[in-house]
């Protein structure tokens, strides 16, 4: 945008402004042009109410208002509208100052984490200080400048306050390029003082034009593509490990192109689990500590590992022990300069769709030995044949396992839907277990790992790809802490199905808690005892009446014949249903043969905790730096 001398401006609020300025955003990539924010979400205060409320009121026929019931939840059902529309979609989230602000921060780091686009609109603190000292503000002793909102800082891609109205008109631009970049997209956060918003200004009109924003496809250095396919013809062993960048950059059937012509194995991380079809030939499944011990062997012993679009998490690399040939080197295709160069790789920084294109035709006509193909083959073959024995039902058993549960609604659910989850057992499992049936059917929020992302996710998934049936998976443990989005669901209209898996607690902490010798302390729902522990009876949540309150349709079940009824009867509810289900809190299946590190005491006078630490530095001592 460039202002001249005597161009046509309108006079608008700083709010008004921020609302017209969305309308006319639009993103392309490919040649498809689609309109860029699907709307705002917003909890109307003090700090609000009278800008940015007023402002969205005025243009309600033009832009899409959605009402949250917590601001942590509002900003998880923006980061599920912009994982469902791969990015190219996001919404705005608007909340008043103090605790409405700050109760956003965990909400945007998990945005940030997974490098998702939000746009956070925290109200802030009179920029004039003509009020001293206003409700909710926090004052800080040697500075004035300084607000809660600063606390947004670390969890952002792009901060920035806007205190006069001139100001506001870079900022938005520059927020248009951070939440539209491949590379840099995660929250953007624009505080706006209350004062500052009901503002008028004499704004160009060109601001509220309409604007395209193109993202493009980076090619990879030439050089660094001729140096890694010099390395993968040297490799023996090579694994590729899909992460989800393939998702975003559309590399799927490019990324399976690849593997096919070299002949090597496909493990996939959280994010990437959806980019390979499951029953493909040479999809190993799920990589890393929540993985199959099945890729786990071929990235054990690989010479040469192939990371696609991955972060290399801990969780990725099993803490730095999961490739353990002495050997083993890295090719790394990532958009993101920071997590091409991770394990001292050969970076190829570049779009993971061309790259992978132009990599296969690097190494045209090498591919591995037909041996090694046979046995990436048979492997992943037995993953399968592993995955169906786990989630067979256990007919002598009294009650479901979580995993037969998983299975149950997999079978359920049509090759469009979605599955949603987020923390606890849950991902582990789901990561092993689930079918997805496109490449957007899979949505497990496991960057930020954040308690609380399920039903909120799951409603700005279903908000952006209505045409598709969500089923939410959620803990009891998560329930309790954001079960209220779901009256935005049934406000919405939403058709939505949210499994609610009871397993008494924390089940996933309670399990690690074990293993690190705490005896799952403080992580089973326990009454306090006459003695001041908690140790006394179980405590008893109603989770389908607390549903019910809400307005979803319920539905109960305990036996596998029971939940295959259940989830028949919610798939065809016109709106929120809930399927309650408990599961046995003990029946956990066999591990992926991988670590996590998590630090335990190295001393102690719990002979629990001493053994289990004994156990840990054994660990410890295959940990290692890839450089």
């Amino acid at each position: 945008m460039t202002q001249t001398i005597g161009a046509p401006t309108r006079r608008l609020t700083v709010a008004q402004a921020v609302v017209q300025f969305m309308a006319a955003q639009h993103i392309e990539r490919d040649g498809v042009e689609e309109s860029f924010f699907g709307g705002a979400f917003g909890i109307f205060g003090h700090g609000n109410v009278g800008g940015l409320g007023q402002a969205l009121l005025e243009y309600e026929h033009d832009f899409r208002f959605l009402q949250g019931r917590h601001e942590q939840g509002m900003v998880h059902m923006a980061v599920g509208y912009a994982k469902m529309r791969n990015r190219f979609g996001a919404m705005a989230v608007t909340t008043s100052i103090g605790p409405g602000a700050t109760n956003m921060v965990t909400g945007a780091g998990t945005a940030t984490v997974n490098h998702l686009p939000v746009l956070l609109l925290p109200s802030d603190t009179f920029a004039t200080r003509a009020t001293g000292a206003v409700l909710q503000q926090i004052e800080q002793p040697y500075s004035m400048e300084v607000t809660a909102n600063d606390s947004f800082r670390a969890v952002s891609r792009y901060f920035d306050r806007v205190t006069r109205p001139e100001q506001l008109a870079p900022a938005l631009l520059e927020a248009m390029r951070v939440l539209t970049s491949p590379v840099d997209t995660g929250a953007v956060t624009l505080c706006l003082p209350q004062d500052v918003q009901a503002e008028a200004f004499d704004f160009p009109v060109a601001l509220f034009e309409h604007r395209v924003w193109h993202v493009p496809r980076n090619r990879a250095d030439l050089s660094a593509i001729r140096r890694a396919a010099e390395a993968i013809r040297g490799a023996e062993r090579p694994v590729i490990i899909a992460g989800g960048g393939v998702i975003y950059s559309s590399a799927s059937e490019e990324l399976i192109r690849f593997a096919e012509a070299l002949g090597a194995g496909i493990g996939v991380t959280q994010a990437g689990k959806a980019s390979v079809p499951f029953d493909h030939p040479l999809a190993l499944g799920a990589l890393g500590a929540s993985g199959s011990a099945f890729a786990n062997r071929f990235a054990n012993d690989a010479d040469l590992v192939i990371g696609v679009g991955t972060r290399y998490t801990d969780f990725t690399t099993a803490s730095n022990t999961l490739f353990r040939n002495p050997g083993v080197r890295f090719v790394n295709i990532n958009v993101a300069e920071l997590d091409a160069l991770k394990e001292a790789g050969i970076a190829l920084i570049g779009d993971a769709r061309e790259t992978l294109r132009e990599l296969r035709q690097a190494l045209e006509g090498h591919s591995t030995p037909s041996s090694f193909r046979d046995e990436v083959v048979a492997a992943a073959t037995g993953w399968r044949h592993e995955v169906d024995r786990l989630i067979e039902p256990d007919e002598a058993s009294p009650s479901l396992s979580q995993a037969a549960a998983i299975g149950l609604v997999n079978a359920a659910a049509d090759e469009r839907d979605v599955v949603v989850n987020a923390a606890g057992s849950m991902p582990g499992d789901l990561h092993r277990l689930w079918r997805p049936g496109s490449v957007k059917g899979y949505d497990i929020e496991y960057g930020n790992s954040c308690m609380g992302y399920e039903i909120p996710g799951a409603i700005g998934a279903k908000l952006g790809d209505p045409s598709r049936h969500v089923w939410c998976f959620i803990g009891d443990g998560t329930y309790l802490m954001m079960s209220q989005e779901l009256l935005t669901a049934v406000q919405e209209k939403l058709t939505m199905t949210v499994v609610v898996v009871d397993n008494r607690g924390y089940g996933s902490i309670a399990a690690l808690s074990n293993s690190l010798g705490s005896q799952e302390f403080g992580t089973r729902f326990f009454e306090r005892s006459d003695d001041g522990r908690l140790a006394g009876p179980m405590l008893e949540v109603d989770f389908a009446a607390n549903a019910a309150s809400y307005g979803a349709e319920v539905f109960t079940a305990a036996t596998a014949k029971q939940l295959t009824e259940a989830l028949a009867s919610a798939k065809a509810c016109d709106g929120l249903s809930v399927v309650y289900v408990q599961v046995d809190a003990q029946a956990r299946f066999g591990g992926s043969g991988a670590w996590w590190d998590v630090p335990l005491a190295e001393v102690s006078n719990v002979a629990s905790s001493i053994d289990a630490r004994v156990v840990y530095d054994g660990r410890k001592a295959t940990q290692r730096l890839y450089m």
